[in-house]
């Protein structure tokens, strides 16, 4: 695979309400090391100083994401801050997190199919809609053995901490990037062809607004549905139809966001363009996955 890949990506697709998410929080992305970007997204970076509680709502990406995170004072003991590692799955749903006082989170997000490369061991759809401490996905799988599973999880000495000091203790933005680089490069990736069809497949469905059904994915990938649903099981998560429909919502997601200084959307035209057979399997999916409605999600959207 090639070692190029484009700077991350500036969109917001997936942030709901993402004008007020950037107006209380620091959130950056960055390149990841040059032999990590072909499965790579970004890595992505939040730090938080709040005086009141707030409530950061995302619909996920059809991506794993690994996160680094700690809640209260970075220069907090142990006892007075929590902090975490862990394999965030898929997510199926409308994902929430509350934000209060001061905290970080050092985040990977990597391109669908792009997992499975560093965690050989199972199926990515075994992660899809949970979120599993770091070193229970690295534990002895098949074909691995457990003295090889210590090592990947806890890589150094057997009381190694771990990569959570490195990743959330720097000040500098930098020095958590080069740690995220090396927790990365320490274990994958795997050679896996498979892990690159997938992605590719995923980015056809992301870019061809026009791929609409999975009979045609299938035709142009020259696999059965059969094996097509194997794949995407094995290396994604989730099936191609969910793929198809959750890229949907973040463009009708986008489109609402948009109401504040373009006008209203048309909405049948848009559930058109996204080859819903009318407006309200549009709205009805919108509204399933948000919690309300696009014409009222729009009405509420803050505008930077």
């Amino acid at each position: 695979m090639s070692a190029t890949a484009p700077s991350p990506r500036r969109d917001t697709r997936g942030i709901v309400d993402p004008a007020e998410l950037l107006a209380r929080v620091r959130f950056r992305r960055h390149t990841p090391a040059p032999e990590l970007r072909p499965y790579l997204e970004h890595y992505w970076l939040i730090d938080w100083k709040l005086a009141e509680p707030y409530e950061t709502r995302v619909v996920p990406h059809p991506s794993v994401n690994i996160v680094f995170q700690r809640y209260g004072p970075l220069d907090a003991p142990p006892d007075a801050a929590e902090s975490s590692a862990e394999v965030a799955g898929i997510g199926l749903g409308l994902f929430t997190q509350k934000l209060t006082g001061r905290g970080r989170v050092c985040g990977i997000q990597f391109r669908p199919g792009g997992f499975r490369p560093f965690a050989p061991a199972w199926p990515v759809s075994a992660w899809t809609g949970r979120r599993t401490p770091l070193a229970d996905v690295f534990t002895a799988g098949p074909g691995q053995d457990a003295g090889t599973a210590a090592v990947i999880a806890h890589p150094g000495r057997p009381d190694d901490p771990g990569p959570l000091p490195a990743v959330l203790s720097p000040d500098g933005e930098h020095a958590r990037v080069a740690a995220l680089d090396a927790f990365l490069l320490a274990h994958g990736p795997a050679p896996d062809r498979a892990a690159e069809l997938a992605m590719e497949l995923v980015d056809l469905i992301r870019t061809d607004r026009g791929l609409r059904r999975v009979s045609r994915l299938a035709a142009a990938s020259g696999l059965s549905a059969r094996s097509l649903q194997r794949l995407f099981a094995g290396h994604v998560g989730v099936g191609p139809k969910w793929v198809i429909l959750r890229y949907r919502i973040h463009e009708a997601l986008e489109r609402a966001e948009s109401t504040g200084t373009a006008g209203a959307p048309d909405w049948p035209r848009l559930a058109a363009e996204l080859g819903y057979s009318d407006q309200a399997h549009l709205v009805r999916d919108f509204t399933t996955t948000i919690g309300v409605p696009p014409t009222a999600y729009a009405r509420t959207v803050s505008v930077p």
